[in-house]
């Protein structure tokens, strides 16, 4: 085999058996921020100088979590009375700080007002949140994307595979053309 050919596919061979770059120690941007897998259920949160209320909605439920302001505490034996879009619903016991309503039927998508009247020992407090909730997205919408740094990584491989060839053609082409002319 002649000598420009085997250059030529030893490059290309180096060259696609190259693993690629990483950055050194102190180089790198760190770990890549973790992504939230699936769709976060809708929420609300209202706190005053007394009491913390978390809702998160899930379907027709709404599961609610009481706590002190104060020292993150769960609150106990309380009353909790939610008024969402102008219908009244009683929350139920169902843990420790914890609490559930059932709606009738699940919210439509939109902004919804929420107001809870808490009562717990001598303690009253109204708080006041909105959900927000959103209709489903589809799973197909949210394809797999490619960075600009991949699209110029496989640019720079292809152009870089272009020119061998290149080379090793015009090297091919000009080793003929001595030979056909030493030869005439």
């Amino acid at each position: 085999m002649n000598l420009p050919y085997l250059l030529a596919a030893s490059l290309v061979a180096a060259f696609l058996a190259a693993p690629p770059a990483r950055a050194g120690e102190g180089h790198d941007h760190g770990d890549a921020a973790p992504s939230a897998v699936g769709a976060a259920l809708p929420r609300f949160a209202a706190e005053s100088e007394t009491f913390e209320l978390v809702g998160v909605l899930s379907g027709q439920q709404i599961t609610l979590y009481l706590d002190r302001y104060a020292d993150n505490s769960p609150v106990r034996d309380a009353q909790i009375e939610l008024e969402i879009g102008g219908a009244k619903y009683t929350a139920e016991p169902h843990g420790d700080g914890e609490y559930e309503v059932l709606l009738p039927q699940a919210p439509q998508p939109g902004v919804l007002p929420i107001t809870a009247t808490v009562t717990a020992d001598n303690e009253a407090d109204l708080l006041t949140a909105e959900l927000d909730v959103h209709e489903e997205a589809h799973a197909d919408e949210a394809e797999h994307t490619h960075s600009l740094k991949e699209y110029a990584g496989w640019a720079a491989a292809g152009l870089a595979v272009l020119a061998l060839l290149g080379w090793a053609a015009r090297r091919m082409l000009s080793g003929r053309s001595v030979r056909a002319g030493g030869a005439a």
